[in-house]
């Protein structure tokens, strides 16, 4: 059956062998641009997610800060307002994902446990200092304790994250190496039992069409030298039964002469 179709495409009654190899390169040129800028789109979320993942820390140490300012210093509740919305943001971005910045939903189980662990960390944090009026009552030991906490498991998930980054371009890349040499194989593949053999197909009709385009030319050449001599020899023969005679000789190198052009013709044609 594969021989039957590969036959039936070698000669060239179903594709241009042309085509189909143009047609190739330009799907599997699509492919592997389409594969690279999903790689570099995946490459982009993933450093924005350890990049907000980073912030994170740094967050929660500038929180604390505010806080111990706020009890023993000049307290700018703006600054600390801020920082806890974009800590609190930032939780809920870094799972459950954000269109606006282009971080994707969180679906690894082990990552997503490392939230879930922090949580309470986060909501005691946050809930401690959420009434500003209060704040000088707030234990300090205990918020820096949370925090403390909250950073080392804060650390893993980052860590986490440029791992799953890692891998997701160790695999890209051995998808990009894959499918590269595939297309080669189809291209080899294509070179081989498609274009090659038309080279081929061209050069021996190429060939052949000098060859009888040489042999017409030698026949053609004599029958007109023929034809020469006779007329020469009429305009001095003197003898009318000669003459006849050279005529009907004239006569059969003529139609002999009609005859090769009719056969260039014809073999012009076939070899087209």
């Amino acid at each position: 059956m594969f021989k039957k179709i590969l036959s039936k495409l070698k000669s060239g009654k179903s594709f241009n062998n042309y085509y189909l190899l143009v047609f190739t390169v330009i799907v599997l040129t699509i492919v592997i641009q389409s594969i690279i800028q999903y790689s570099l789109a995946r490459q982009r979320q993933d450093a924005l997610r350890i990049n907000v993942a980073g912030r994170q820390r740094m967050l929660s140490q500038s929180i604390v800060k505010n806080v111990y300012e706020c009890k023993y210093g000049t307290c700018d509740y703006g600054q600390l307002r801020l920082a806890m919305t974009k800590f609190t943001n930032a939780n809920i971005a870094l799972q459950e994902g954000n269109d606006a910045t282009g971080i994707p939903i969180l679906d690894n189980e082990e990552i997503q446990k490392n939230f879930n662990k922090i949580q309470p960390h986060i909501n005691f944090i946050l809930e401690s200092i959420d009434d500003f009026n209060q704040l000088g009552s707030v234990d300090l030991k205990k918020l820096s304790a949370e925090a403390d906490l909250f950073l080392v498991t804060m650390d893993t998930i980052v860590g986490q994250f440029q791992k799953a980054s890692e891998e997701d371009i160790k695999t890209l890349m051995i998808i990009e190496l894959e499918l590269a040499v595939f297309s080669l194989l189809i291209l080899i593949f294509e070179i081989f039992f498609f274009i090659n053999p038309s080279i081929k197909k061209m050069a021996i009709q190429n060939q052949k069409l000098k060859e009888i385009a040489w042999h017409q030319t030698y026949a053609f050449n004599s029958h007109m030298k023929n034809i020469k001599n006779y007329n020469h020899v009429l305009k001095i023969e003197k003898n009318v039964e000669h003459k006849e005679e050279l005529i009907s000789f004239l006569m059969k190198e003529l139609t002999d002469l009609e005859g090769v052009s009719d056969n260039m013709v014809k073999s012009l044609e076939k070899q087209a």
